[in-house]
């Protein structure tokens, strides 16, 4: 099992800028990739970053450019830095973690982004 514990939501207005974090417990395996999910209301849940313990990353193309994620293995943790927020990015922000050991998937609670004037 592995515990997914988020921090770094809230309201911001339009342009700011928000950092999210997310720390790994438990049976964590060596390979793995972690990164985020975010869902607004009415829409699907979407993926937004990811980052393989490798450190290969993937980006929708909505953030590009504006989100960075990043980890630090030692830790367990993922960041994801969100610079010039819209309001299209108010969500739930979700952070996963697959195991590529024995293939499941983790999901945090889920941690809200509020982007409004």
């Amino acid at each position: 099992q592995v515990q997914l514990v988020e921090s770094g939501g809230g309201l911001v207005q339009p342009g700011g800028s928000l950092r999210l974090s997310c720390a790994a417990s438990g049976s964590i395996f060596s390979i793995n990739a972690m990164g985020w999910y975010r869902q607004a209301p009415g829409k699907q849940r979407e993926l937004v970053a990811a980052i393989t313990s490798g450190g290969s990353t993937n980006y929708a193309d909505s953030v590009k450019g504006r989100f960075t994620i990043s980890r630090d293995n030692a830790k367990n943790t993922v960041y994801l830095q969100m610079n010039s927020l819209k309001p299209e990015d108010t969500a739930v922000y979700y952070c996963f973690y697959s195991d590529y050991g024995d293939g499941m998937d983790y999901w945090g609670k889920g941690t809200l982004v509020t982007v409004s004037s």
